[in-house]
């Protein structure tokens, strides 16, 4: 009988298929599943490269790519049209990686053609020859392709030939030619990995004992209702595939400590943490310890928990695993000790301002300024609760680093007793705020334990220090206790924290993902650009960098439309949207981002009357999801749209400190609006729309080909 296998990167295709051909695709492969496949035609082509490589009919102009694996087994690679299908099946070659003993794919008919590029003789100084070959073989390099690999020189050469290699080897020759030493290269792929596999317990020739070896790629189906399922939602299941990086630091087996996890936007952060936390409940006994998995908001919570399900239908794993938000998470604690009222912005914002009214200071050049409400806030917050900071002693000795201009004794005495008056206040109406409750919740973990055993923390580095002090409470310090995700390109918020200043030490437990296997290389050039070049300092007190960052999907450059008036710009937006679904893209794979809340409410009504379904958790409506860009962090859309990038919209003028104000605390919040633009971008995985009305946002970059 016949056994089916499907590529994971064919979800992606199917997903963007016209209905037409996804029928066909559901009927050719149904076959497969149902042992009925001699009907189908596996076609040779003269020429191949492989000859394990063959091709099927789906329809007139449509045809399905096929990898024999050997026995009655097969591999959907692909589905393309008749002629890309054929090119590409005569032109790639599957082998066995002889260090990780999966299965892989090269454009063998592209490496041919680039080596007749290539001098005869290695080049004098060529990008490799500082790595020895059994480095190279020891990091997954073909043995095969070393000879090439000796001869490729400069940049240029080096993306030239990774465009044609797997994922695995492209990575490894890119972090070599950015000055990475083979150790740290090694490093990100796992080492202890690599190193556990033995090449000589692997045969180069048994493809189905490579594919198996692969399943975050390939998947082997056991039947039309498990076929069906699939196809029902490929987008969703292609989330939650983990590529062979990704796979190695969510599977291994312990780690001495906490373990931190950085990386940018799409590599795989977020799915990495939701495999390992499935691992680690995978392995718990059952006396009722249990796994925690948090993040910063509830939304991100609830699209963490809709990764779970669908990565794992064993009811006993799941129960072991808690997915909750970290401010719903201190709620609870706290709630069952006593009534709990948290204070929401409605209250908090004229509280802040009748705490500030009337207080001013010298500034350094002499000017009497006042105190504003959003500078005693954050001072508060980011100064005072970050430290744990109870009398005004304390304030006076401490340091205000990341604060801007200094502030004296006097002025010091003055910012407290401003303070002290909002949270009396709050006191008086019996209200807390979130990050006064993770206090105290820290507090309260302290005297009487949790069940939990492994904590799992995604979109860490928007945590608050009173935060961290209470996932620090929860769990007992010990092997696998903490596994941190975090990007601090990301950083949306105002915290900055030192890990090991709260008494997290990851030294010796980092791992760093390059690869963004969810956004092209088109998409990410243009986000990397917003970012505008800053250095950023990371969770473990290192400057963090986007050296070896890169995609490895090419597709279509973002676009970016001008609009004179905002009624145009939905209308616009309506077009696109409307574009895409008639494509075939399923609405809940489409986004549409924007900068504020009444935007979105705006961008809501008009594709509800335009009878496009918006999705509603509240409702259980599926639907296009429509979010501020804050509540896009941690989803990705197939297609996405960000609007309303108008001048005077992004940055948020609120949200910017005044220059004349604090001159480092204004560039520091230039810098968070630049990572909401960049956050909000690269949720997209193959297309992006932008559009604004009159002037343009100043973030943007410039974009060649934008329309007017």
């Amino acid at each position: 009988m016949a056994e089916l296998a499907i590529d994971a990167e064919f979800l992606r295709r199917y997903a963007r298929l016209e209905r037409s051909v996804q029928h066909g695709v559901d009927a050719a492969i149904r076959k497969f599943a149902e042992h009925t496949h001699a009907g189908l035609h596996l076609e040779k082509l003269a020429g191949a490269r492989d000859p394990n490589v063959r091709t099927i009919r789906i329809s007139r102009f449509w045809r399905g790519i096929v990898v024999a694996l050997g026995g009655a087994r097969y591999l959907l690679k692909d589905v393309l049209p008749h002629d890309d299908a054929n090119a590409y099946a005569i032109s790639r070659t599957f082998t066995v990686n002889q260090a990780l003993g999966v299965l892989e794919v090269r454009d063998q008919a592209g490496i041919e053609e680039f080596a007749r590029t290539l001098p005869d003789d290695a080049a004098a100084g060529g990008t490799f020859d500082g790595t020895s070959t059994a480095d190279l073989k020891r990091l997954g390099i073909d043995p095969e392709l070393i000879p090439l690999v000796r001869r490729v020189n400069g940049d240029q050469q080096v993306e030239a030939l990774c465009r044609l290699l797997p994922d695995v080897q492209a990575t490894v020759l890119t972090g070599l030619a950015s000055g990475m030493s083979p150790a740290e290269v090694g490093a990100e792929l796992a080492e202890q990995i690599l190193a556990g596999q033995d090449a000589g317990d692997i045969d180069p020739d048994d493809l189905t004992a490579a594919a198996r070896r692969t399943p975050d790629r390939i998947m082997f189906v056991s039947g039309p209702v498990e076929l069906a399922t699939i196809l029902a939602r490929p987008f969703d299941l292609w989330r939650v595939f983990l590529h062979p990086l990704q796979r190695a630091v969510a599977y291994r087996a312990h780690y001495s400590g906490p373990a931190l996890i950085t990386g940018s936007a799409g590599t795989g952060k977020t799915v990495t943490g939701v495999h390992r936390a499935t691992f680690l409940a995978g392995r718990l006994p059952d006396t009722g310890s249990k796994v925690l998995l948090t993040t910063f908001t509830r939304a991100l919570a609830g699209a963490l928990d809709r990764q779970l399900y669908r990565l794992t239908d064993d009811p006993a794993v799941r129960s072991r695993i808690d997915v909750i938000s970290i401010d719903k998470l201190a709620y609870d604690i706290v709630a069952s000790t006593r009534k709990v009222k948290v204070a929401g912005e409605d209250v908090l914002d004229p509280l802040w301002a009748e705490a500030a009214a009337g207080r001013t200071y010298v500034n350094r050049a002499g000017r009497v300024t006042k105190y504003s409400a959003a500078f005693l806030r954050r001072e508060w917050e980011q100064v005072i609760l970050a430290r744990g900071l109870t009398d005004v002693e304390a304030y006076l000795g401490t340091v205000r680093s990341g604060r801007g201009d200094t502030l004296r004794a006097p002025q010091r005495t003055q910012v407290w007793a401003a303070i002290q008056h909002a949270v009396e206040q709050l006191a008086r109406r019996g209200l807390r705020t979130h990050l006064q409750l993770a206090d105290e919740a820290a507090d309260i973990v302290t005297r009487t334990p949790r069940s939990y055993r492994h904590v799992v923390v995604d979109e860490a580095q928007d945590l608050h220090p009173a935060q961290w002090r209470l996932l620090r409470a929860l769990v007992p310090p010990g092997p696998d206790d903490l596994f941190l995700l975090a990007d601090p390109y990301q950083r949306i918020y105002d915290n900055r924290v030192s890990l090991a200043q709260l008494g997290i030490q990851t030294r010796g437990r980092s791992h760093r993902l390059t690869v963004n296997y969810r956004t092209t290389r088109e998409i990410l050039g243009y986000a990397v650009d917003i970012l505008n070049g800053q250095t950023v300092v990371g969770l473990d007190d290192e400057d963090d960098t986007l050296r070896g960052y890169h995609a490895v999907t090419r597709g279509s450059a973002p676009t970016l439309t001008a609009h004179t008036d905002r009624d145009g710009e939905l209308d616009a937006l309506i077009e696109r949207v409307g574009t895409w679904i008639d494509q075939g893209v399923e609405p809940h794979a489409i986004g549409v981002a924007a900068r504020t809340n009444s935007l979105v409410a705006t961008i809501t009504k008009v594709l509800q009357e335009a009878y496009i379904d918006v999705a509603d958790d509240r409702r259980g409506t599926d639907g296009v999801c429509v979010a501020t860009m804050h509540r896009m962090k941690g989803l990705e859309f197939q297609c996405l749209a960000v609007v309303g990038l108008d001048a005077t919209v992004l940055p948020a003028l609120t949200a910017v400190t005044p220059r004349a104000e604090d001159a480092q605390a204004h560039e520091q919040d230039l810098q968070r609006e630049r990572c909401l633009l960049f956050v909000a971008m690269t949720r997209a995985r193959d297309v992006v729309y932008l559009s604004h009305s009159g002037a343009p946002s100043t973030l943007l970059p410039a974009l060649a080909g934008a329309e007017e």
